[in-house]
C-alpha cells in the first residue's frame, strides 16, 4: 500500500502503520525511530489525503523515549513548513497540538534552541482555530510557552493577537454535548493566558478598558475578572499609563450599574489594583503611583460622603473601602482624610437615619483595621482620633433609634477587638453601656446585640468583665428579685440571666457567673411565689448556654461539670425528699418542665468530658441512684434516704429524678465503663414497666434504651434484651399499663435500629403488629415518627450514640413493604394507622431516596390525603411538597388528583393542614406549564376563598400560591 499510486491506498497503508506504532511505540529502538521519523517527515510532502495518517504516526513517535536529539526539532520544523494545520479536520488539528505538547514535556531544551522560531511556528499553527476542544489545548500550550520562559522574541504582539481574538468568550455548548466543555472552562483557560505575563499589558489593558464599556454584562464581568487576575503579575510600570482610564471605567460602573455582580467585580478589581501598586517598589526620583491613584479616587468620592441621603454615598464608601483594604499603606493613606471627614459628618447631621449611614461607613473602615491587628501609633490616623471615634460610637448607643444603636454596638465590638486602641476608662464605659443596653433597653434587638457583643469582648478583657460586669449583673438580679413580681421585674431578671450566660465565654468568667446562676436557682427553690417554675426554666436555659460555651475548653468544661451537676442533683434531691416527708405538692423544681430543662444542662456538661474525668464522675452519680450514696453532693444532709428504684407512693417524687440520671449516663462517651451497669439496666426496666407516672416511666424507658444502644455486643446484652422482651410481651398483651409497655418497646426498638442490631427487626414487627390494635394502633403509628426522627435528649450523635448513617434508608427498605401489605389487608377502622405510620417514615427519609421510590408509593400517599386524621394529612402534605419540586415529571402524571386533593384541604378545620395544602398548591406551579394550564382558572377561583381565612398565616400562604398561579 505504501508504494501504491492511489493516494487513498497510500493513506490506508500509512494509517495501518500509524495505528501499529500507537500500540507499540514504547518497544521501538533508537535506529528504528530514526528510520520512521525520516519516512514520516518525507510523507508530509505527500498528497493531502495522506497527511492525517502521517500526523497520527508522528504523534506515536513523539511519545518515544529513545528519540535521538534533534529529531523533535526536525519533526516540528517539517510540520510548520509542510502542513497547513487550519485546513485539517478538528481531530487532525488536535493531533498536531498533542505532538507539540508531548515535545514541550519531554524535549524542552531542544525546542528552546529554536528560539523565537518555535513561537512563530506555533502562532501559525493556532491562527484561526475555532474548535473549543482544540482551544483548551492551545491555550495550555501558550501558558506553558510563557511560564517556562520560551523565547517570544519579536512575536509578543502576534502571540497576544492570536489568543486575545477569542476575548471575551461567547461560546454556548450544544445540547447533549458529549465532550462536556463549558463556557467557564474556556473563559478561565483564556484568562490564565492573558494574565500570565506583564509583556501583554500594553495590548491587553486597552482591550479590557474597551470591553468594560460594552453593553453586554458578560463582557464587563469577564473584563473585570481578567483585570483582577492581571494585577497579580503586573507592576507599577505596566499599569502607569492606563491608571486614569481604568479608574474612569471602574468609577462609572460602580456609580451607574444596576447589577450587584458588576459592582462586586469592579470593587474586586479596584482592590487588586491598589494591592498591585502597594507591592511595587519605586525609586527615589519616581512618583508614588499608589499615592496619586488613591488621591484621584478620594477626589472623586469625597464630596459624596458629605451627602448621606444621596444614592452615591454607599458606592463611594465601598470604593474607598475596597482600595483601603488592599494594604496597610493604602489604608493609612485614605483614612487620614476619610475618618476625620466622617466624624465631622456625624456631628453635622442630626437625623438618626443620616447618622446611621455615616456610622456604617465608619464601621467599614474600622473593620478593615482589624485585618492588621495592633494599631500602630506612628502611622495610624485612627489612634489620633480615638477620643472623637469613641464619642461618636457612645452617642450612637444612647440614641433613641434602635437601628443606630445596633450599628453602634457593632462598632463598639470592633473597637474593643482592636488591640491597644481603647484606654481603661473607655473600656469601663464600654461595659457600662453594654449593661445598660442588655438590661434596660426596651427593644429586644438592641438587648440581644449588646449581649452578643459582651460575649465577643469578654475573652479579650476577662479581668474587666469579671470585676465590673458580672458583679453589676448579680446586683441587678438580686434587686429585681427583692421587688414585687411585676412583669417589668420578671423581664429584668430574665435579661440578667441571659446576660450572665452571654458573657461566660472565658473560663475565669465562668467561675464567676456559674455560682451566681446556681445561687439564684437555690433562692427560687426556697421561694414559693407563682411563676417560679418558669424562672427556674430560664436559669436552666442560661446554664445550658454557658455549658455549650465551655465545651471546647477542657479546664472550663470540668469546672462546670463538677460545680453544676452535683448542685442540681442536690437541689432536686432536697425537693424530692421534702415532698416525700411532708407531702407538699407542687414543688416547682419537680415539675416536668423544670426537670426537662435540667436535662440539656447535665447532658451538655457531660458530653465533652475526657474519658478519665467522665469515669471519675460516673463513679459518684450511679451509686447515688442505686445505693443512695449522697456523700459527694454539696449540702448533703437530707431528711431521709434516696431510693428512687424502691416501691412506695411516698417515693414517687424521688422516682421522677431518674430523668437526671438519664441526662448524665446517656451523654457519657461510649468508652466510659458504667459501674453496676447490669443492675442499673434491670432497675430501669422494672421502673419503666411498673411505674404509675407516665413521665417517670417514659424517662426510665429512654434511659434503658440509651444504655442498651451503647452496650458492647455479647452475652450480657443478649440477656438483658431477652429480659426486656419477656417483660414487654405480657405488658403489651393486656392490663392497665399497655401504653407504657408500648413506650418501652418503641425506645428499645429505636436503640437497636440505630446500631443495626439483629433483634431490631423482631421488635419492629411487634410495632407493625400493633397498628391493627384498636387501643394502641394510633400511638403505634405515631411511634414510627419516634423511630425515624432524631431525639433531642438521648440516642443522637451529640451524646455519642451508636448511630449508623444509613439507618433510615435501611429501615425504609425493610419495613415500608410490610406497611403497604398491612394497609391492604387491614380493616377500614385501622387503615389510617398504616397510612400515618407510612407518612411518618417517608417524612424523615432523605429526599433523593424518596424520589426513587415515588412511583410505587404515590397512590398510597394520595389515598392518605383522603384520611380524616389531620396528623396523617399534615404528614403526607409535608412529604409531597418537596417531591413536587424535586420530581416534577412523576408528579405530573397525577396532577388531576393532586389539584383536587390540595384544593379540598384548603378548607380543612385544621389551620396547619390548610397552610400545608396551600404550600403544596403553590409548589404545583413548578410542574411543566403545559400540564398546569387546563387547571389554571379552577385553581385561581378556588384559592380566592382562603384569601378571606380568619387566620393571617393562612391568608399569607393563599396570597403567595394564588399569585404564582
Amino acid at each position: 500500500c505504501l508504494e501504491n499510486t492511489d493516494p487513498r491506498m497510500r493513506g490506508r497503508g500509512i494509517q495501518l502503520l500509524s495505528q501499529v506504532l500507537l500500540q507499540c511505540y514504547s518497544l521501538l529502538q533508537e535506529k528504528e525511530v530514526l528510520h520512521l521519523v525520516l519516512f514520516y517527515e518525507n510523507r508530509l510532502q505527500d498528497h493531502h489525503l495522506v497527511i492525517p495518517s502521517v500526523l497520527h504516526g508522528l504523534r506515536a513517535l513523539s511519545m518515544c523515549e529513545v528519540l535521538s536529539p534533534g529529531l523533535a526539532v526536525s519533526i516540528l520544523k517539517a510540520i510548520f513548513q509542510e502542513v497547513h494545520v487550519q485546513s485539517l479536520l478538528q481531530l487532525d488539528r488536535h493531533t498536531v497540538y498533542s505532538i507539540i505538547t508531548n515535545f514541550m514535556g519531554s524535549r524542552e531544551e531542544e525546542l528552546k534552541g529554536l528560539g523565537a522560531d518555535f513561537t512563530f511556528g506555533f502562532i501559525q499553527v493556532m491562527d484561526g482555530e475555532k474548535d473549543p476542544r482544540n482551544l483548551l489545548v492551545a491555550f495550555q500550550i501558550v501558558r506553558d510557552l510563557i511560564a517556562r520562559d520560551y523565547a517570544l522574541g519579536p512575536f509578543v504582539e502576534e502571540l497576544f493577537e492570536v489568543t486575545s481574538c477569542y476575548f471575551p468568550i461567547d461560546f454556548t455548548p450544544p445540547p447533549n454535548d458529549p465532550h462536556g466543555i463549558q463556557r467557564e472552562d474556556l473563559i478561565l483557560s483564556l484568562r490564565a493566558v492573558l494574565a500570565s505575563t506583564p509583556q501583554f499589558a500594553e495590548f491587553l489593558l486597552p482591550l479590557l478598558i474597551e470591553k468594560m464599556d460594552s453593553d453586554l454584562q458578560s463582557a464587563k464581568l469577564d473584563s473585570l475578572q481578567t483585570l483582577t487576575a492581571c494585577c497579580a503579575s503586573y507592576g507599577q510600570k505596566e499599569l502607569q499609563e492606563f491608571l486614569p482610564s481604568l479608574w474612569s471605567s471602574l468609577r462609572r460602573e460602580v456609580f451607574q450599574t444596576a447589577s450587584e455582580k458588576v459592582e462586586a467585580e469592579c470593587l474586586a478589581a479596584l482592590h487588586a489594583l491598589s494591592a498591585c501598586l502597594s507591592r511595587s517598589v519605586f525609586s527615589p526620583d519616581s512618583e508614588d503611583l499608589l499615592d496619586s491613584f488613591l488621591s484621584s479616587i478620594l477626589q472623586d468620592c469625597r464630596h459624596h460622603l458629605c451627602e448621606p441621603d444621596m444614592k452615591l454615598v454607599w458606592p463611594s464608601a465601598k470604593v474607598l473601602q475596597a482600595a483601603a483594604g488592599a494594604s496597610l499603606r493604602a489604608y493609612h493613606c485614605l483614612t487620614r482624610s476619610v475618618l476625620p471627614l466622617l466624624l465631622e459628618q456625624y456631628t453635622k447631621h442630626p437625623q438618626s437615619s443620616q447618622r446611621r449611614t455615616v456610622l456604617e461607613m465608619l464601621l467599614g473602615f474600622l473593620e478593615l483595621q482589624q485585618k492588621w491587628g495592633h494599631v500602630e501609633e506612628d502611622e495610624s490616623a485612627l489612634l489620633s482620633l480615638r477620643a472623637p471615634v469613641c464619642s461618636v460610637v457612645f452617642s450612637a448607643l444612647t440614641d433613641s433609634s434602635v437601628q443606630l444603636q445596633l450599628v453602634g454596638i457593632r462598632a463598639l465590638t470592633v473597637l474593643g477587638s482592636l488591640q491597644g486602641f481603647l484606654i481603661p476608662s473607655d473600656l469601663e464605659l464600654v461595659v457600662d453601656h453594654l449593661i445598660h443596653l442588655a438590661l434596660r433597653e426596651e427593644d429586644s434587638q438592641s438587648s440581644e446585640a449588646a449581649m452578643e457583643a459582651a460575649g465577643s469582648l469578654a475573652p479579650i478583657y476577662p479581668k474587666l468583665f469579671c470585676g465590673r460586669m458580672v458583679p453589676r449583673l448579680e446586683e441587678e438580679l438580686q434587686s429585681a428579685r427583692q421587688e414585687e413580681s411585676s412583669p417589668e421585674h420578671q423581664s429584668l431578671r430574665q435579661r440578667c440571666l441571659q446576660a450572665l450566660a452571654a458573657v461566660s465565654t472565658h473560663t475565669s468568667i465562668v467561675r464567676e457567673t456559674v455560682p451566681v446562676l446556681l445561687q439564684h436557682l437555690r433562692k427560687l427553690q426556697k421561694g414559693s411565689e407563682a411563676g417560679s417554675a418558669r424562672e427556674m426554666v430560664s436559669v436552666c436555659q442560661s446554664l445550658h448556654h454557658v455549658a455549650l460555651q465551655c465545651q471546647q475548653d477542657m479546664e472550663g468544661c470540668w469546672y462546670y461539670h463538677q460545680t453544676v451537676v452535683p448542685c442540681l442533683l442536690a437541689m432536686a434531691l432536697q425537693a424530692a425528699m421534702q415532698e416525700s416527708t411532708h407531702s407538699l405538692l407542687g414543688k416547682a423544681l419537680l415539675e416536668e418542665e423544670v426537670l426537662a430543662a435540667m436535662v440539656p444542662v447535665i447532658s451538655a456538661a457531660t458530653t465533652h468530658l475526657s474519658p478519665e474525668l467522665a469515669a471519675q464522675s460516673v463513679s459518684h452519680v450511679v451509686p447515688l441512684f442505686l445505693d443512695g450514696e449522697v456523700s459527694f453532693l454539696p449540702q448533703n444532709s437530707f431528711p431521709c434516704s434516696f431510693q428512687p428504684f424502691q416501691d412506695g407512693e411516698s417515693l414517687e417524687a424521688q422516682r421522677r429524678l431518674v430523668v437526671l440520671l438519664m441526662a448524665f449516663v446517656c451523654s457519657l462517651p461510649r468508652n466510659v465503663a458504667i459501674p453496676q451497669q447490669e443492675r442499673l439496666l434491670r432497675e430501669l426496666l422494672a421502673l419503666s414497666c411498673s411505674c404509675n407516672c407516665p413521665f417517670t416511666a417514659t424517662t426510665a424507658a429512654k434511659c434503658f434504651a440509651g444504655l442498651v444502644n451503647k452496650h458492647p455486643a455479647g452475652q450480657q446484652l443478649d440477656e438483658i434484651l431477652q429480659l426486656a422482651v419477656n417483660r414487654l410481651e405480657p405488658g403489651l398483651a393486656e392490663g392497665p399499663r399497655r401504653r407504657q409497655a408500648l413506650t418501652l418497646l418503641l425506645w428499645v426498638t429505636k436503640a437497636l435500629v440505630l446500631r443495626y442490631h439483629p433483634l431490631s427487626s423482631l421488635l419492629t414487627d411487634k410495632v407493625l403488629g400493633l397498628l391493627g390494635d384498636a387501643e394502641l394502633g394510633p400511638a403505634a403509628a405515631d411511634g414510627f415518627s419516634l423511630l425515624m426522627a432524631e431525639a433531642p435528649d438521648v440516642l443522637h450523635k451529640g451524646c455519642h450514640a451508636d448511630l449508623r448513617i444509613m439507618f433510615r434508608q435501611r429501615f425504609f427498605t425493610d419495613n415500608v413493604p410490610k406497611l403497604v401489605q398491612g394497609f391492604h389487608g387491614a380493616g377500614p377502622e385501622v387503615k389510617a394507622n398504616y397510612l400515618k405510620g407510612l407518612s411518618h417514615v417517608l417524612n424523615h427519609l432523605p429526599k433523593p431516596v424518596l424520589v426513587t421510590e415515588l412511583p410505587t408509593l404515590l397512590s398510597l400517599l394520595l389515598e392518605a390525603l383522603s384520611c380524616s386524621d389531620h396528623v396523617v394529612q399534615l404528614s403526607t402534605l409535608s412529604c409531597l411538597q418537596p417531591l413536587l419540586l424535586e420530581a416534577p415529571q412523576i408528579m405530573s402524571l397525577h396532577v388531576d388528583t393532586l389539584v383536587t386533593k390540595f384544593l379540598s384541604l384548603t378548607s380543612s378545620p385544621s389551620m396547619a393542614v390548610r397552610i400545608a395544602a396551600l404550600r403544596c398548591a403553590h409548589a404545583l406551579t413548578r410542574l411543566p406549564t403545559i400540564v398546569l394550564l387546563p387547571y389554571k382558572a379552577r385553581v385561581i377561583r378556588a384559592l380566592a376563598k382562603p384569601l378571606d381565612d380568619k387566620k393571617r398565616l393562612v391568608r399569607k400562604e393563599a396570597v403567595a400560591a394564588r399569585g404564582e398561579w
